[in-house]
This record gives structure tokens, sequence and C-alpha cells, in this order.
């Protein structure tokens, strides 16, 4: 169940997803924002269960405490599907015959890439990564495109199927294929949400 937060501690939530953790010096550096409105922001995120703190103990010093996003808050930053979603998707997987429960698969495989290809026609992989980003994010997602290596990296912050995925990974793989379809080209799941990672990322697979 998504919890009402204000827009500025939303933001605060996904930066501190991002970086997978920090110390209240770590975030106001990452924020521009003063400990003391970090520290109010951390107080409220833990008292609706979508951070929490840790103690970390080095040497003889002092302890000092980094925050992470819980499960909870994880679930926050997804698109938080409804109970009915969750239900059919159960019940699509558990179609006994092969036959039906590929077809109606493909059927959902092909709506997704109706949905999220339109615009996509660029001439090389960049654009077309570019613009699946585009049309991602149009849809609710929040995704971005890393471009500093060889190949355009499509990278996720935050899982758009936190639940879901927590209970199948079998979305992930059709979320893998629809991104293929869409890009015409095969992708490598390099990190995801549902591991434990701060972001789903699809490389592009070189050719041979």
């Amino acid at each position: 169940m998504k919890v009402s937060v204000e827009q500025g501690d939303e933001q605060f939530l996904q930066q501190l997803h991002q970086a997978g953790s920090g110390t209240v010096q770590d975030l106001c550096q990452a924020t521009g924002v003063t400990a003391t409105a970090i520290r109010h922001r951390i107080s409220r995120l833990q008292a609706s269960g979508l951070i929490e703190r840790q103690t970390v103990r080095a040497g003889r010093g002092r302890p000092h405490y980094t925050y992470h996003v819980t499960d909870a808050g994880r679930q926050q930053l997804g698109d938080n599907y409804a109970e009915l979603a969750l239900l059919l998707w159960d019940e699509l997987r558990g179609i006994e015959e092969t036959a039906v429960r590929e077809r109606v698969t493909n059927r959902i495989r092909q709506a997704l890439v109706s949905r999220y290809g339109v615009g996509v026609v660029g001439d090389s992989l960049a654009s077309r990564v570019d613009q699946l980003c585009h049309s991602l994010s149009g849809h609710g997602f929040r995704v971005e495109v890393d471009a500093v290596g060889e190949m355009p990296v499509l990278r996720e912050t935050n899982c758009p199927y936190q639940e879901l995925a927590q209970r199948d990974s079998g979305i992930c793989e059709l979320e893998q294929q629809v991104f293929e379809q869409v890009l015409g080209t095969p992708l490598k799941l390099a990190s995801c949400c549902r591991d434990g990672h701060a972001c789903c990322e699809f490389h592009p697979v070189p050719a041979g």
C-alpha cells in the first residue's frame, strides 16, 4: 500500500535508493540540503517505515549511522500494482496447458511492445534506447540512459513491478523480452532490484 508522503520526501527517498545507503553528511552533500532538513525527512520516512537506520562501528571511534530504503520504501517508489494484477499474474502462471499459457503470455508481451514501442524508430541503437527511455518515462517509469560506455545502457532506478517481481522473476524476463523486441537487439539484465541491487540495468549484447 502506497504511503502518503510529501513530494520532497519522495524525491529524497529516490536519491537515497539510488545511492544505496548514506550518512546524514553524505545526504547533505548529495542533495544540497542542510543537516537539519535531512534529519527531519529521515524522521518522517523512518516513522512511515520507508527507511531504516544501521549502526556502523569502525575501530575504536564512535559509531556512526547510515540509512537505506526498506522493502516498503522500494514498493513506494514502484508503480504499486493492485491486488487484481497480482491475482491475474498468478492465474496466468498457473495455467496447466503449456500452449494456452504461452499464447496468453505472448499476447501480453505484444501488448506491452505496442504500448512502449510507439515512436521507437531510430536508425541507431543509441537513438532507439533514448526513444524507449522517453516512452517509458511518459508511462511513469523512473528510467535513464547511461551513454558513457561503447553501448547505451537502459537503467530503471527502481522496479516498476516491485511486489510482483518479489513473487515471480518471470515478470523480469517478460520485461526484458519486451525491451529486446522494441529495440531489435538482445539484452542482458546485468543488475536487478529483485536481487537487492539499487537499479535494473539492461545492457545490449554485442554481436558475436
